[in-house]
């Protein structure tokens, strides 16, 4: 979850393509909306589009799924028609368009919805003029889409969804999508050096981690209103039930609030209503998400910055943005020791395992390391050079022959 470039300016080092009247049609089957929680997706495409004036994007959302939300206590929402992105979406006018399906019913009751959707989602496309668009696949279910339309295709793998802990029939079903893609993708891109060991043993794949806009982060930003008056540690990402471990943030959250301090989470909060009520009565301020352009004062103001995250296979796998919107800001770090954190030096990122997680955090507000970045920064990459190693990717799936 990471602060955007201010729309309409071009970040240092990108080149602007000439503008010669070839329109580049492109479209994204994302695991994340576009809405003011930017993330990997939104930088990438937005970054395209600014450096691009021939490119038009249809970002398609993940389905809105009514079941799953009121399975796990969350207002219903409802899909969202074809709209039209622009400035104040971080988006050019009239060259980016969002679309989010319905899911209205399980697999098990409607087999042929993910077919429907691919049907839909062609559609929508030539409504737009989009004949023959490339396709950028994040969500595995986006091999519907492939085998729908034959579109020369890229596989962006953010997450390895065939280690999160799923029922036989739902593994088996992300298995054989994955399959699909990997086979039939022109080019599979992959966010972590442990994603490119386990999905590059049968083709080849190019590594491009995640990044950040290191000037938003290090430009001093005020306080944020709705921060607790007491120090607090800090949490910023989706509350996911995959990637958070709740009981080791109940225990710090409880433990701070004993030492008169807090426990703040900020991110859009996907775990079930008895999850957010435990946290909440352990003396968590659940903030749920805030809009990336704030995200750094949450940062820049904390006494600690946590990752209270599970350790398994599947967090082995992914290249968490927090890392690098971390690094950026120059606070102190404790996190359990999962990818990317557990290799940073000791002076930059403390690790602690889940049970001792609350004394480490303890220990580094105790330390009271006043506001505002470290004597030597860390050097991370920026959103603007991963743009440019996307674009020779999509060169490379255009030439293709489909």
């Amino acid at each position: 979850m990471s602060a955007p470039a201010t729309p309409g300016t071009r970040t240092p080092g990108s080149s602007r393509a000439p503008g010669d009247g070839t329109r580049r049609d492109l479209v994204v089957l994302s695991l994340e909306p576009w809405d003011e929680v930017w993330r990997r997706n939104q930088h990438l495409v937005a970054g395209l589009l600014a450096d691009d004036p021939d490119l038009r994007v249809l970002f398609v959302e993940p389905p809105v799924d009514h079941l799953h939300d009121l399975r796990r206590g969350a207002p219903v929402r409802l899909g969202r028609r074809l709209r039209r992105l622009g400035p104040d979406d971080g988006a050019p006018q009239d060259r980016a368009w969002a679309y989010r399906p319905t899911k209205w019913l399980p697999r098990r009751l409607a087999p042929g919805g993910d077919d429907r959707r691919a049907r839909t989602i062609a559609r929508v496309a030539r409504r737009l003029g989009m004949v023959d668009p490339v396709l950028w696949v994040n969500d595995p279910d986006g091999a519907a889409v492939l085998r729908r339309t034959g579109w020369r295709a890229l596989y962006d793998i953010t997450d390895d969804w065939l280690r999160a802990v799923r029922e036989p029939a739902e593994h088996e079903r992300v298995r054989a999508a994955e399959q699909v893609l990997v086979e039939r993708c022109a080019e599979v891109v992959v966010c972590s050096p442990a994603l490119a060991r386990t999905k590059g043993t049968d083709r080849p794949v190019t590594l491009l981690t995640n990044a950040v806009d290191v000037d938003a982060y290090r430009t001093p930003a005020a306080r944020p209103a709705d921060l607790p008056d007491e120090d607090y540690a800090v949490y910023v990402g989706t509350l996911h039930p995959d990637r958070l471990d709740v009981e080791a943030c109940v225990q710090v959250a409880t433990r701070l609030r004993a030492a008169g301090a807090r426990l703040v989470l900020v991110g859009p909060p996907l775990l079930d209503a008895m999850d957010l009520t435990r946290l909440e009565a352990a003396g968590a301020v659940v903030l749920g998400a805030r809009p990336a352009a704030l995200v750094p004062g949450y940062l820049q103001h904390a006494g600690a910055l946590v990752v209270p995250h599970v350790v398994d296979d599947f967090t082995d796998s992914l290249d968490p943005i927090k890392l690098y919107e971390y690094l950026a800001v120059g606070r102190p770090v404790v996190s359990t020791p999962v990818a990317g954190f557990r290799d940073q030096p000791a002076e930059r990122v403390t690790t602690a395992s889940a049970p001792q997680l609350a004394d480490a955090v303890l220990r580094v507000l105790d330390r009271r390391v006043p506001p505002g970045p470290g004597e030597a920064p860390a050097e991370v990459p920026r959103w603007s050079d991963r743009v440019q190693e996307m674009q020779q990717v999509l060169t490379r799936v255009r030439t293709t022959p489909r």
